[in-house]
């Protein structure tokens, strides 16, 4: 106890900088599914899939089917997807991060089957599966 008083500012930036590590990892994040697991419902259809990568990011490579809309400009285009409402959607980025937000937002405007590529683009060529120019 008297080396944490006689070190109190050691011991507040220890916990401060912990807290800041741990943060992100405390986020909530939206519904995750595997390469494998889209590719399963991919295969089953009714299968919406939403790029929210930049157009050229999208050009470079998407998935097959792929509907590029930017995640700046979803809110404005919710509604191009309201036909989708009742499939299952998957969003896709490049990481994974940019999924999460969308897939936050389209919870919230009512989609109920929603879920991100776990990985993003860059896990699905990982795991050696296509992609369309």
């Amino acid at each position: 106890m008297k080396f944490i008083i006689d070190h109190i500012f050691t011991v507040a930036l220890v916990l401060i900088s912990g807290g800041a590590l741990l943060w992100p990892a405390l986020q909530p994040r939206g519904k995750r599914a595997s390469s494998l697991q889209v590719t399963q419902l991919l295969n089953r259809g009714k299968t919406t899939i939403v790029d929210v990568r930049t157009p050229q990011e999208f050009a470079i490579g998407h998935l097959r089917d792929a509907k590029n809309i930017p995640l700046a400009d979803l809110a404005a285009r919710i509604s191009e997807l309201e036909k989708s409402k009742l499939r299952a959607v998957v969003v896709v980025c490049q990481s994974g991060a940019r999924a999460d937000k969308a897939v936050r937002q389209l919870a919230a405007a009512g989609f109920n089957d929603v879920v991100s590529l776990d990985g993003g683009l860059t896990a699905w060529q990982a795991a050696g599966l296509p992609v369309a120019k």
